[in-house]
């Protein structure tokens, strides 16, 4: 867990914030650890470190803002990037595929990728690319930001109150959360090499 607790309690809410603000939406966000950030986060508010209830807002409004800007990149950047390439995978075939996608599946992505590393950085870009209705990106980016911020950093918040030394628990807790969370991705690796 190197030194995740400390770089909580040095960076404090606004580094946090600006932690879940660059893993939702921008693409450097990539390598961020969302979901490990939160849990420890809640661990450390129970522990009396942080407040869970600003923990918990300065979280929620930084993933709906993050994801609200990862939108508008894709909405204004990312279209005039696949409008331009002529490569195989920026091209004007994936736009329509993306638009056809996200009338048919975003509100359900957009909750599920908030609990996928990686995914959950990408799919508010791709929002904007296929062009879904600013309104229901909005709406399901809330529910999103909601479930996620809440369910991760409460269990941390719970599990810190409830379970005695847990603290000498929290590396294989996080370690297991990681594992959980790369799951999907990996097994949708997985299916797609066993298809070829």
């Amino acid at each position: 867990m190197f030194d995740l607790i400390l770089l909580i309690k040095t960076a404090g809410y606004l580094g946090i914030g600006g932690i879940i603000f660059s893993e939702s939406g921008l693409l450097f966000g990539l390598l961020f650890p969302g979901d490990s950030l939160l849990f420890t986060a809640g661990f450390l508010a129970s522990q009396g470190f942080l407040n869970i209830w600003i923990l918990s807002i300065v979280a929620f409004m930084s993933a709906v803002l993050g994801d609200s800007f990862g939108y508008w990149f894709g909405k204004k950047i990312g279209v005039k990037i696949f409008s331009r390439q002529k490569s195989h995978f920026l091209s004007k075939d994936h736009l329509i595929k993306a638009e056809d996608f996200f009338v048919k599946h975003g509100p359900k992505a957009l909750v599920l990728a908030r609990f996928i590393p990686i995914v959950r950085t990408l799919v508010p870009i791709l929002a904007g690319v296929g062009k879904m209705n600013y309104r229901v990106f909005l709406t399901y980016n809330l529910i999103g930001a909601f479930l996620w911020v809440v369910g991760v950093s409460f269990l941390g918040y719970f599990l810190g109150n409830i379970i005695p030394n847990v603290d000498n628990y929290l590396l294989p807790i996080i370690i297991l959360i990681i594992l959980l969370s790369i799951l999907p991705n990996l097994i949708h690796f997985i299916r797609y090499k066993i298809k070829k």
